[in-house]
């Protein structure tokens, strides 16, 4: 998950005073507009991107990048320099890999990077290091937070942090903006703080709200993705009444079926239930978004809740924007950690400190290993049933995480950098190169590059 704090028991210390000021007279921003009221023939999701983008017909490439504040951003901005200095040839042309992806599922901290590439395109290389990854904004927002003019505002703790990227990354822009960038899908993921599920920025999930996500700022929705409970408030959404939408149907006719396709897997009929729940406007007026990280920090979860409610793997890429390639790549950046325990080093008591460091670390590692075991065999399912609808398809799952960093030192320097918005220069340094070097040393990435100059 992302935070704008790391652990040091100063600097948490100094923030819980600061949330005490900051959260006496503060109000809840809500941004999202009625379709009632302002409609969009802008649609951002499934079946609404471009279909001019001029992908590659040989393979399709899924990014998801996880949560982990800063480091998370710079391990993804890692990776994506290397699918850009990764190139092969296609009908005689020279392509990059990086303009083959087709999809970006993120969340917390991964979503800065995905975001501002689906915004900026290539000026993610030219940029994004100074705006974001070289920038201390863990002290920035303390600072706002501390601005006298700060305490007599209505602006929450949020606010303030949503206005510095605001400015500094995303100037304004909203999904309507982003579709028009004519770049990969990018699927901004929150958790629905009531619900405990996944919300999606997606128009399909603004439906349900009876909502327009083409006006919905994109600074907002990553804050979203990003807001830890506590630390942070929640991004509020209003679930607006007065509409019928294609989403509604489809989960009514899911209904219907008695949910019987559903039924041995636990967490999609979960995810439907909830979806379904958007309709009683009057028990959930309002919608809690907080940090993605905690229901998929990997952000996998999404692809494969879009792909197994939405019908299966072969709609899910046509409404993606074309037909089955004969390669399919979900490369999966994973940013968690595992700093070295002192626990073990004395009988004391652990501190308050180190125990919910431990138990978060247990629950996040755990969780994201049996996500990788669901999603490692749900590739090669979808491949296989992607071969007899349309053609042969080739599977790869790139997992790429520290633990794949070969040496020692590097590896433990990786480990023991804090989830913040701040890293210093050897900490930035030493993330993106072991983004770009993970994926280009990774055997699978290597089988779909010797595959691809055949």
């Amino acid at each position: 998950m992302n935070t704008l704090l790391s652990k040091q028991p100063q600097t948490i210390i100094i923030t819980l005073m600061l949330i005490w000021l900051s959260g006496c007279s503060s109000s809840t921003i809500i941004d999202n507009q009625s379709v009632v009221s302002q409609t969009s023939a802008v649609r951002y999701g499934l079946g609404g991107v471009h279909q001019d983008h001029l992908r590659n017909d040989e393979v399709t490439i899924v990014l998801a990048f996880s949560g982990g504040g800063a480091r998370a951003a710079a391990l993804a901005y890692g990776v994506m320099q290397g699918l850009r200095d990764t190139t092969f040839f296609s009908n005689g042309e020279q392509r990059r890999l990086l303009d083959e992806v087709d999809m970006i599922s993120s969340v917390s901290g991964g979503s800065f990077t995905a975001a501002y590439y689906g915004l900026y395109g290539n000026r993610l290389f030219d940029d994004f290091e100074n705006d974001f990854i070289r920038r201390n904004y863990q002290s920035e927002w303390l600072g706002g937070l501390l601005n006298p003019l700060q305490w007599f505002s209505r602006r929450d703790r949020t606010d303030v942090a949503t206005q510095l990227f605001e400015e500094r990354l995303f100037r304004g822009a909203t999904f309507a903006d982003l579709h028009a960038a004519n770049g990969p899908l990018v699927v901004i993921n929150a958790t629905d703080l009531g619900g405990g599920t996944r919300f999606s920025f997606l128009q399909g999930y603004f439906d349900l709200l009876c909502s327009d996500l083409a006006s919905y700022p994109i600074a907002r929705a990553v804050m979203a993705s990003s807001a830890v409970p506590i630390m942070l408030n929640p991004v509020v959404l209003k679930n607006h009444r007065g509409c019928l939408n294609p989403t509604q149907a489809y989960l009514e006719q899911i209904e219907q079926n008695d949910l019987k396709e559903f039924q041995a897997a636990p967490g999609l009929l979960a995810t439907i239930n909830t979806l379904n729940q958007y309709q009683d406007k009057q028990q959930r007026p309002y919608i809690h978004l907080v940090d993605g990280g905690i229901t998929d920090n990997l952000g996998l979860m999404a692809l494969y809740e879009m792909v197994e409610i939405g019908g299966g793997i072969a709609p899910f890429i046509q409404r993606l924007g074309g037909q089955p390639n004969s390669k399919l790549v979900v490369i999966s950046v994973n940013a968690a950690v595992k700093p070295a325990s002192t626990i073990e080093a004395s009988k004391e008591v652990p501190s308050i400190d180190n125990t919910v460091s431990a138990v978060t670390d247990i629950q996040l590692h755990r969780y994201n290993a049996a996500t990788i075991a669901v999603m490692n065999q749900a590739v090669t399912r979808w491949s296989n049933e992607l071969t007899s609808f349309w053609q042969p398809v080739e599977p790869y799952f790139i997992d790429l995480s520290f633990a794949g960093v070969q040496q020692q030192q590097q590896r433990l320097l990786l480990n023991q950098i804090p989830t913040g918005l701040a890293l210093t220069t050897e900490q930035a340094d030493a993330v993106i190169t072991a983004g770009r070097e993970l994926l280009q040393t990774h055997p699978e990435f290597q089988r779909l590059l010797q595959q691809l100059s055949q």
